[in-house]
């Protein structure tokens, strides 16, 4: 694959991922408003576990096919790339039809498990989507070997698409019959989206059939493969990516049943104890993922650029990018971090307003789960560094690691009626921060880089510092005159203004920052004409 192939590729999937967030913003916000605190509580209790089945079946195979297929590609060989997919797609209908069985038969004793009864009609609601999202995953897979990112980024979009159309409008449609009637239809959208998406993708699919078939036939054919030997060579590579990417979810899923088992423990009410639940993680947790739109990209940028200069044992350029790298995310990761924490409140009563009493206790959540933006947009980074260095098992133990610790905090805190919820919150920061830290003296390791205290802690805070005073002044100097709406808004744009502007002059962004994000190269042109940015 070539570079400008793979550019382009990221670049497709990057501006998907935008619509994508974009779309799902428009999602919770008045999906949050319709069915309130105690209904996000249900319709969250059943995703945790939805999400685990989901990477167990889909998060490591279609990387698998995709290297498969595109090795195959390399020499020629299209049938045998097409014979991987062919395979694949049976295997992984087979994955979906099980998985279903488990969350959809198996969901009433699953909720009796996590404490949350009510959330019943959520899981049944939800299971479809195992049915279509592997089938789904084979596709891309296929196409993505092939360097065909298209597929994949129109899919998601319409995967999308059906989620927030269809979710919303159960939503508002169940909600006379109950709440968590309600929160089930929400859910369905999840099963709703992977139906169109999976429509979508192999509607791409069957126009380009006929074109596949003829190269088949113009390329030479390599030794056919046993589907027994594919399936096996796909499962060594994906078994890896799996258990790294199931951590995040097994850590979802213990929260969603240690926090309704904790709070209850002490006295608070299943309807009580699931409200706060709800706050946590379908009002205050989607927020810290936000940043994750530029992260990502980031991330997608590092890996090809750390793999190429350690394949060439250039280790200046290797210190070069993995330096630009880590400020580019530690200047996005802070400011959001801080920027979350002290307009918590008022960023909450502006996206739900239907919900003030909720909207208010759940800033109290923010304000401790904000910071672990900065530490997860620095496991993104370091990860991504860790990957391109041939190293991805790495970053795997670390997060398992602070998973232990977000089990011990999570436990521990909120069985405190003073604390409750938000020991949970405090929980996933410290297992952020961990994750972070050892991510961090790995690549030290690893890269023998040196950071520089100035650069990328002095620099960055005093800039942060400067923010935080204009962002706080102007919410509290305009909030009497045009209310929260306006003043948050006002706040967080005066913010960014003196952010950016401090950067520039302290010269804590350089040309070749900018080089690291989309876009970046006629930003950085534009400021070096006006003398605002370092060369």
């Amino acid at each position: 694959m070539s570079s400008k192939s793979f550019l382009k590729g990221a670049a497709i999937l990057g501006v998907a991922g935008i619509i994508i967030k974009i779309m799902g913003a428009f999602f919770r916000i008045p999906l949050t408003n319709i069915i309130g605190a105690e209904g996000m509580g249900y319709y969250q209790a059943s995703y945790p576990i939805y999400v685990l089945l989901l990477v167990v079946s889909t998060a490591g195979i279609p990387t698998a096919i995709s290297k498969l297929v595109a090795e195959k590609n390399a020499v020629g060989d299209r049938y045998g790339a097409h014979r991987i997919f062919k395979v694949s797609f049976r295997l992984l209908l087979a994955v979906g039809i099980v998985t279903f069985c488990i969350l959809f038969f198996g969901a009433n004793i699953l909720v009796k498990i996590i404490k949350n009864e009510n959330a019943y009609y959520s899981m049944k609601a939800v299971a479809p989507a195992l049915l279509f999202v592997p089938v789904m995953a084979a596709f891309r897979g296929y196409f993505q070997g092939l360097q065909d990112m298209f597929p994949t980024a129109i899919s998601q979009i319409f995967e999308q698409f059906g989620r927030v159309v269809i979710g919303i409008a159960l939503a508002m449609f169940l909600l006379p019959r109950g709440i968590e009637v309600a929160a089930g239809g929400a859910s369905f959208g999840a099963a709703s989206g992977a139906i169109m998406g999976t429509i979508a993708v192999a509607i791409i699919y069957y126009k380009k059939r006929n074109k596949i078939l003829n190269e088949i036939k113009n390329n030479k054919v390599g030794e056919q493969e046993s589907a027994g030997f594919i399936i096996k060579r796909i499962l060594q590579i994906a078994i890896p990516i799996t258990i790294g990417a199931a951590i995040l979810p097994v850590m979802n899923t213990i929260d969603a049943a240690l926090v309704m088992r904790r709070l209850t423990s002490v006295g608070y009410t299943q309807e009580v104890a699931n409200s706060l639940y709800g706050q946590f993680t379908g009002m205050a947790a989607p927020l810290i993922n936000l940043p994750q739109v530029l992260t990502v990209a980031l991330a997608m940028s590092l890996v090809p650029a750390i793999s190429h200069f350690y394949k060439k044992n250039d280790y200046k350029g290797l210190e070069d990018t993995v330096l630009s790298g880590t400020r580019v995310a530690l200047l996005i990761g802070l400011p959001a971090a801080v920027g979350l924490v002290i307009l918590a409140k008022p960023i909450m009563l502006l996206l739900f307003p239907l919900q003030m009493d909720s909207a208010a206790s759940a800033s109290e959540i923010l304000k401790v789960l904000g910071w672990g933006v900065i530490f997860l947009t620095l496991v993104q980074t370091f990860t991504a560094i860790l990957q391109g260095l041939g190293k991805p098992i790495i970053p795997v133990i670390n997060l398992f690691i602070g998973a232990i610790f977000k089990v011990g905090f999570t436990y521990t805190l909120t069985a405190i009626p003073s604390i409750n919820v938000k020991g949970a919150a405090l929980g996933t920061v410290v297992a952020y921060c961990v994750a972070s830290i050892l991510n961090f003296i790995q690549v030290r390791k690893y890269t023998k880089t040196k950071f520089s205290l100035v650069n990328f802690v002095i620099k960055p805070a005093i800039a942060v510092g400067a923010m935080a005073i204009s962002v706080m002044f102007m919410y509290n100097t305009i909030i009497n005159f045009v209310g929260n709406k306006i003043a948050t808004l006002g706040g967080v744009a005066t913010g960014g203004v003196i952010y950016v502007l401090m950067l520039l002059c302290l010269g804590a962004v350089t040309s070749e920052d900018f080089q690291m994000v989309p876009g970046g190269n006629k930003i950085s042109k534009i400021l070096n004409k006006i003398g605002l940015l370092k060369k």
